[in-house]
């Protein structure tokens, strides 16, 4: 039986309707692949490109055991280096690659591997050298080793003596890895006068001046906000007990805390 729509109008709406409802889902189907297909090709596209430009950055010598993958902008290092300097240098080359959002460091450091107790007392005597000359009076750097990573505490005078600092470990065989922990005290003309005022009381005492013939072994002088802390070593507790005396009675300074260690005796916790 065939069944006839007498109304022109509604025959022709009818046509209209079913055209469209068979035309959608073929254009939906047919669009849909190809969208992604060019969005997966560009997303490749793009990580290769990033790729290539990231290990072209990292086109020296040191890094030649160094591997760099981008994906989705994060750059991933992996392999290894020489010094502990490299791989932070590796860091901040990718991190300026066209492509590269972020860095994930999974380099590790080869290199020779030194017992913590020996590193530790080869970077202390280089760390009481740096800066001589430059008021390194005022700088108390400390540093420790676990497993080859190197914690660099206590305090500098400037942003320059801690960089100096960390550039020293940074570069020496057998560091694995660093932690920074060192404070710069703030910047202050006040502070800056309490400091040579501290340095002439302490030193111009005559028991006290022999500890300024070395310029790597003085008594160091750290000041925050008129707030004066002592480090270093000492022969006696008389000299200990005169030096936190002597910077004590200096006006402006508002308290003094001594951690100065006395030769032989055991190292006393700072608090």
């Amino acid at each position: 039986m065939i069944w006839t729509i007498r109304n022109p109008r509604a025959a022709l709406l009818a046509a209209t309707l079913s055209g469209v409802l068979l035309s959608l889902p073929q254009a939906s189907h047919a669009a849909q692949p190809k969208s992604w297909l060019q969005d997966g090709a560009m997303a490749a596209q793009s990580s290769d490109s990033a790729t290539s430009a990231a290990a072209g950055r990292l086109d020296k010598k040191q890094f030649h055991n160094v591997k760099v993958t981008v994906e989705n902008g994060i750059a991933t290092l992996t392999g290894t280096v020489d010094l502990y300097e490299y791989k932070v240098d590796a860091e901040k080359r990718v991190h300026k690659a066209k492509g590269v959002t972020a860095v994930r460091d999974l380099i590790e450091v080869a290199g020779p591997s030194i017992p913590d107790n020996e590193l530790r007392a080869k970077l202390a005597e280089k760390l009481t050298y740096d800066r001589v000359g430059y008021g390194n009076t005022f700088n108390a750097i400390t540093v420790s080793v676990e497993n080859g990573t190197v914690i660099v505490a206590g305090h500098a005078r400037t942003d320059v003596d801690k960089d100096s600092a960390l550039a020293l470990v940074s570069t020496y065989p057998g560091v694995k890895d660093v932690m920074d922990e060192i404070e710069v005290d703030p910047v202050s003309i006040m502070d800056d006068q309490t400091r040579f005022a501290v340095a002439r009381a302490v030193y111009g005492y005559p028991t006290l001046g022999k500890y300024a013939i070395d310029p790597a072994k003085p008594i160091r002088i750290s000041v925050q906000n008129g707030h004066v802390e002592l480090y270093g070593v000492v022969d006696s507790k008389a000299d200990k007990d005169v030096a936190f005396m002597r910077a004590n009675g200096v006006a402006g300074v508002f308290s003094v805390k001594n951690y100065l260690q006395v030769a032989g005796q055991p190292t006393e916790t700072q608090k």
